[in-house]
């Protein structure tokens, strides 16, 4: 992927406020309230290589791609199985996108397209407000909401970690050995005991439960690994 993406830009551009780009907002799915600035082109698909990865077998490995230029930003889908659809119908050829559009791939995703931060609803510049029954991640801040109310003191390191990789696989079953690599890292990572990770998920648990004790949000698949089950409003 190439990095420069982002900045290349003339000076005029540089100095744009973030709030003039147009907002791609994840409405439902397993990215539920992520955001991203679309400054010249996001690929959304399934490899690591991807602007915005979804990670689901429906989703093809590069599944479609949103350019922008100074006139208009454009949706195409880059010959994906299971299609890509604007506003409830499949597109086949590139589509010019409007303020408010509803983008789905392969009807396991669904975003919001806005022109700007400034056309925006109020519902998604708050995510929290229109997923108030979930739990949320939010990645950059390190922020935890569950049922819409922040979770405080903060996570530790290794919870936050921890929570962090089942969220972005929300639904799907965790290995317990990819749990330990991606938490503790390198070689550290084989010092690991599987009680140092029950500890950790027994912890983690708790804190949950401080805000709603009613749901289990880390399920055990014995045999298997560690599920996130997480509620979204209907």
């Amino acid at each position: 992927m190439d990095d420069s993406r982002g900045t290349a830009f003339s000076t005029h551009e540089d100095r744009k406020s973030s709030s003039e780009y147009p907002v791609l907002v994840a409405k439902d799915g397993q990215l539920i309230g992520r955001r991203w600035l679309i400054k010249e082109s996001i690929t959304i698909g399934r490899e690591p290589e991807c602007d915005v990865i979804i990670l689901d077998r429906q989703v093809s490995r590069f599944h479609a791609r949103i350019t922008r230029d100074d006139k208009q930003t454009i949706l195409e889908d880059l010959g994906s199985k299971n299609g890509t659809y604007l506003d409830g119908n499949k597109i086949e050829d590139n589509h010019s996108l409007s303020d408010g559009d509803v983008i789905q791939i392969a009807l396991v995703q669904t975003f919001a397209f806005y022109a700007s931060d400034a056309t925006m609803p109020l519902s998604d510049k708050i995510p929290l407000a229109s997923i108030s029954n979930s739990l949320v991640v939010e990645e950059k801040s390190r922020r935890i909401f569950v049922q819409g109310k922040e979770l405080t003191p903060p996570l530790s390191v290794s919870q936050f970690r921890l929570l962090e990789v089942l969220y972005m696989q929300t639904g799907k079953v965790v290995r317990r050995d990819e749990l330990i690599a991606a938490i503790w890292e390198d070689e550290s990572a084989s010092g690991v005991s599987e009680q140092a990770l029950d500890a950790l998920i027994r912890r983690l648990r708790d804190r949950l439960a401080e805000l709603d004790p009613k749901h289990q949000y880390i399920v055990t698949v014995r045999g298997h690994g560690l599920r996130l089950e997480n509620k979204l409003r209907k």
